[in-house]
């Protein structure tokens, strides 16, 4: 008996006909590397063809960088072709094909197309963060957490590892304000649940962003915390040991000024979530806040983002948040008096 062969049918059917709300006939691909975890990929197919589904799976080799890094090892027009034919896509790819050249034209080309990223996606993730959440309650949560990031103007952030980092909210409204509870049952692109995410005013974050959970790419789980000195929203000095100039070098290896420029900023609010290294699970831990650096996607700045070469997404824990002077998180526990009713019914009082 393999690990949660039980459990992983349960979660595939819920993300097939709870989270997708696949229809009979439509055309549901699945595409993964070989860093994809094949269980995940065969149980998702099974699940889509037992809804009467049409599923494609398309297995790539995995590139050796994601987003537009990985374009010049992709099948580039054979890729985008099946993609702009599909209703639904999952991407289970670990090296993810998110923001590269043929996820950018299918967005914009594919209007109808429901797509989720659950990149990196192994059975133990699977059963913890698909098939073992309450929907209605998460969603519950994360709009009120929607309502009151939309409704501020200034927000400031710290940790107890020395972040202090603070930034204006934009009120244009090309910069795209998003929340995910996991749900792809409407065209657009949607990430796994548990987070809310946003483009503040580049220009106006400043302060120290110390990443302690993770970095992904290149380092995956940090082994000590990594300094980034952050002015008018570009990273202008990286300090720390060991994965810190690893950091440092990777960034400054595509010779792409934008790739030290944030990209966008994220709260993480899933409570089955845990520090893994996976940055689609890392990003999403309870209380921690998550900063994108680089290639900026159109589903972030409309109409067409800010490119560049690549991207990467750095991960703190136990944050605590002032909105407009108000304090909504301290040190990743929830202390808003109405929001902390909302993550009690989550188990996370």
């Amino acid at each position: 008996m393999s690990l949660y062969e039980y459990e992983l049918g349960r979660a595939a059917d819920i993300l097939v006909r709870e989270l997708f709300k696949l229809k009979p006939g439509e055309t549901f691909v699945i595409t993964a590397d070989t860093e994809s975890d094949s269980r995940v990929v065969d149980a998702t197919a099974r699940a889509a063809f037992a809804a009467d589904a049409k599923p494609m799976v398309i297995w790539l080799a995995s590139p050796l960088g994601v987003g537009m890094a990985a374009d010049p090892m992709l099948p580039i027009e054979s890729l985008t072709g099946a993609l702009i034919g599909a209703d639904a896509w999952v991407e289970f790819n670990n090296q993810w094909l998110l923001y590269s050249t043929p996820y950018e034209r299918v967005v914009k080309e594919n209007t109808k197309l429901r797509y989720l990223n659950l990149v990196g996606m192994d059975v133990d993730m699977m059963v913890r963060l698909i098939g073992r959440v309450d929907y209605p309650a998460l969603t519950e949560f994360l709009k009120k957490v929607y309502e009151l990031t939309k409704a501020a103007k200034h927000i400031r952030w710290t940790t107890p590892a020395g972040t202090d980092v603070e930034f204006d909210m934009s009120s244009d409204p090309n910069y795209l304000l998003g929340w995910d509870a996991g749900y792809a049952d409407k065209p657009g692109v949607f990430m796994l649940g548990g987070q809310v995410g946003w483009p503040p005013v580049l220009e106006s974050i400043n302060g120290i962003i110390i990443f302690d959970g993770s970095i992904s790419p290149p380092c995956g789980r940090l082994d000590a915390p990594v300094r980034l000195t952050v002015k008018q929203g570009k990273v202008v000095k990286i300090e720390g040991e060991g994965q810190a100039k690893e950091f440092e070098q990777w960034l400054a290896s595509f010779d792409d000024p934008r790739m030290f420029h944030i990209a966008h900023v994220c709260w993480g609010f899933h409570p089955g979530a845990k520090l893994t290294g996976n940055v689609v699970e890392d990003e999403r831990v309870w209380g921690a806040t998550e900063w994108g650096l680089g290639n900026i996607g159109s589903c972030v700045i409309a109409p067409d983002g800010v490119p560049a070469a690549s991207h990467t997404d750095g991960v703190c824990l136990n944050t605590s948040a002032w909105l407009d002077g108000k304090q909504m998180l301290d040190e990743g526990r929830v202390v808003d008096e109405e929001l902390a009713v909302l993550a009690a019914k989550l188990g996370k009082a």
